[in-house]
């Protein structure tokens, strides 16, 4: 997987990113980004573009945001509440449009600990 959003993105959805993705890989959920690891290029550009630094390769994802690297992936290879189905590659993030769901991680995320 190459880049990941972590923890920073939720509640916050700057969508920079999205605009700067060569491959329109970035999806958005209920309340974070999520990066298609089987559509990333790993071309780097949505990430000196978010204000909040909340993206970065998967290798070098802070050790206490660790988790957000499974969950992103999770995002597209299981089902979420309200779906029948994973997203899995739906083959860009225009087309399919707003998810309206998120990880059980995120949509359970308190920002007060």
């Amino acid at each position: 997987m190459p880049y990941v959003i972590a923890e920073a993105c939720i509640d916050i959805m700057d969508r920079s990113c999205m605009e700067e993705c060569p491959v329109d890989c970035i999806y958005e959920g209920d309340r974070k980004l999520y990066i298609n690891p089987m559509e990333c290029i790993d071309c780097g550009n949505c990430e000196p573009v978010c204000p909040v630094q909340a993206i970065s390769q998967d290798r070098r994802v802070p050790p206490e945001l660790k988790d957000f690297v499974a969950d992103n992936k999770r995002f597209f290879t299981e089902s979420l509440p309200g779906r029948d189905e994973p997203i899995g590659l739906p083959g860009g993030a225009v087309g399919h449009g707003p998810v309206g769901a998120d990880t059980e991680l995120v949509a359970g995320y308190d920002p007060r600990g």
